[in-house]
């Protein structure tokens, strides 16, 4: 279908990539991959004819389709959600037109017999079929399943488009590109402001796509649920493996060792050559082959290792105060906004060092429920944040707060703390600010750019309860490894707000679902969730009536929904036998959940002191020092297991 041959792009001495050449195959799904900057889009723009490279040749087969979905784009105001996307079909109207037109000259000749009316007849008759065969008979049930998926009410279609955000009129521009139904789909980020439901929607429809689709994306469940091959743009090459994604990453690790033992050897060889020129330089007898060596050296291509995958880098929060039992517990919250409610009824309870998730389509009100536990917007109900809570918060809109005078490495190294300063570059390096990016000033960043460095500020502040808002929009796969890995490795309390199946699975152990004004909990992962809703292409389960945490829903993964207005309380009714055993059994495990807890601050507060005594340089071979901070991490890890164990024992006899 398309055709690429010693394709190069340089805007400087050195070019993105050189000498490319593949071949785009029908039913090809290929996830188009590398570092932020390598050429991915530049690569998406040459395929669509927007962008000419510097030399080599792109060829379309005659009659193939392109279809193309940039990152930012231009979208009229004048319409509604409907007609715009009806704009799809402009190809569709004007053979319309030609019929009408066509029409309208047989209705008003009567020569019926002579030649010119029957190559009339016969150009309608032509002209016609191929209007049914574009699918013209269903334009509008395909406008309304297409914006539907993508996450559209019906109430939605006769509004202007003005009125949505930029996300959502992304939505509609993406919706015009499916209903064309292009032979090649180039798409750059599509699933940047989908939801999970459309995430997956859009990867049930590429898959059964009869043409090719190539795509750049950094949601890892995405690109490996759709592609079947993978193109990587590498230290200025484009190299084709065909296999998923998932597949990809395993032998690109096997690639990049061979690589890296080439390039040792090739180092060793070279490091040979011009210790025996320096030795022999100046010996007339040995002059042959000194020559002989430069030569060799100079012929010597170096060989390039891939880029260093930096999601091995490892990140940990400073120590920070422990909090109190319940950081976040929310009763009876409401928010609206005049007429229009956001959310009612709301109940929910996040226990100290749970990691959970706020998931739901957009505008359901995820973002407006963390701006009421962060006292940002005013609500009805009650909501208490916890004793000693200290929070640390992410807001789509963090970049804004940080100081434009300042330079990237400036605005880390006034939060680092202890040694962590001797890594703020490796710190830096990992979320893409290496070498002279991190002299360049905060106000000349890109939003993208200002919202990473925002992150890794929140990585070194010292915080118990992390409130997280679409944190990985601008970050690359090896970024977000290193963000989920410290996040896991957190001992406080984590509430994240993403669609990123990928980053979430493994990470959160309860899930918060917000829809029709509901909020629904779940215990279990991000994949136990998924299998117990409904599937994308199926109607949406219908808010319980009690309110707060929705009824029950079959489990199809493992997990329970809960509802919590039919929680039960202890046993009461009587001063019966079992009614006291089941008071004597609280109070035991009361019990034991308080001492367990004073056991872990003791423990805690011993490790701060052995932490600062091993800062003292006189002391940090002290082996004695050494030896007791390893058994008391060692303990305390012990305890805290049994810690889990003892509240989920005084959770069950509290339900």
């Amino acid at each position: 279908m398309i055709s690429v041959e010693g394709l190069t792009v340089a805007y400087s001495v050195k070019p993105l990539f050189s000498d490319a050449t593949f071949v785009i195959n029908e039913r090809d799904r290929i996830a188009l991959v590398g570092k932020n900057g390598a050429g991915k889009s530049t690569m998406l723009k040459i395929l669509c004819g927007m962008e000419h490279p510097s030399s080599g040749t792109v060829s379309v087969q005659n009659d193939v389709t392109i279809g193309y979905l940039p990152q930012v784009m231009i979208l009229q105001d004048d319409t509604t959600v409907r007609q715009e996307a009806m704009k799809a079909f402009a190809d569709i109207q004007r053979v319309k037109d030609r019929l009408d037109h066509m029409e309208r000259q047989m209705n008003e000749r009567t020569d019926y017999d002579s030649d010119d009316y029957m190559r009339l007849v016969e150009r309608y008759t032509a002209e016609h079929e191929r209007y049914l065969m574009l699918g013209a008979e269903g334009q509008e049930a395909a406008v309304e399943r297409t914006l539907t998926g993508l996450g559209f009410l019906r109430t939605d279609f006769n509004r202007p488009t003005h009125e949505f955000s930029g996300g959502w009129r992304m939505r509609i521009e993406l919706a015009k590109i499916l209903l064309r139904h292009p032979d090649v789909l180039l798409l750059d980020e599509p699933t940047n402001h989908l939801d999970i439901e459309s995430i997956q929607w859009l990867e049930q429809l590429l898959a059964a796509w009869s043409g090719a689709v190539v795509l750049v994306s950094h949601d890892r469940a995405f690109i490996n649920n759709v592609s079947n091959r993978t193109l990587e743009i590498s230290c200025g090459r484009v190299i084709d493996y065909r296999v998923k994604y998932n597949e990809y990453v395993v032998l690109r690790k096997e690639r990049r060792e061979q690589q890296l033992r080439a390039y040792e050897n090739q180092q060793k060889e070279m490091a040979d050559m011009r210790d025996f020129i320096e030795r022999f330089r100046y010996k007339a007898t040995k002059a042959v082959q000194v020559q002989q060596k430069i030569r060799q050296l100079e012929k010597m291509v170096p060989i390039e290792v891939d880029e260093v995958d930096n999601s091995a880098l490892h990140l940990k929060f400073p120590p920070c105060l422990r909090s109190g039992d319940f950081p976040v517990i929310c009763e009876d919250v409401k928010k609206s906004y005049g007429p229009q409610t956001v959310f009612s009824h709301v109940n929910l309870t996040i226990k100290r060092g749970e990691k959970v998730a706020f998931v739901g389509k957009n505008g359901e009100g995820k973002s407006t429920l963390v701006k009421c536990i962060m006292g940002e917007i005013p609500f009805d109900g009650t909501l208490k944040i916890g004793h000693n809570v200290q929070i640390g918060y992410f807001a789509q809109n963090q970049a804004q707060l940080l100081d434009e005078n300042l330079t990237v490495f400036q605005t880390i190294d006034y939060v680092a703390k202890g040694e962590v300063r001797l890594r703020i570059n490796d710190i830096l390096g990992a979320f893409m600010f290496g070498g002279e990016n991190a002299e360049k000033k905060v106000k000349v960043l890109s939003g993208g750019e200002r919202s990473r460095l925002a992150m890794i500020r929140l990585l070194l502040e010292p915080v118990n309860l992390l409130i997280l808002d679409e944190p990985t929009n601008h970050l690359d796969m090896p970024s977000k490894d290193v963000l989920k890995e410290a996040i896991r490795a957190f001992d406080g309390t984590a509430i994240i707000v993403s669609h990123d199946r990928e980053f979430l699975d493994g990470l959160v152990s309860k899930v918060f679902e917000f829809g029709g004004g509901k909020v629904r909990e779940y215990i279990g992962g991000i994949y136990d969730w998924l299998k117990a809703s409904p599937s994308p292409t199926e109607a949406s389960p219908s808010p319980s009536k009690g309110g707060g945490v929705a009824s029950p829903s079959p489990s199809k993964g493992g997990g329970v929904y809960i509802d919590k207005a039919k929680q039960t309380s202890p046993p009461s009714g009587g001063l019966g036998e079992a009614r006291k055993e089941h008071q004597k059994l609280l109070r035991k495990a009361e019990r034991a959940v308080e001492e367990s807890e004073k056991k872990i601050d003791l423990m805690e507060q011993r490790l701060k002191e052995l932490d600062q005594l091993l800062c003292d340089p006189d002391k940090a071979s002290d082996m004695t020092l050494v030896t007791e901070y390893t058994d008391t991490k060692r303990s305390l890890d012990s305890e805290v297991e049994r810690w889990e164990k003892l509240s989920e024992e005084l959770e069950k006899l509290n339900t």
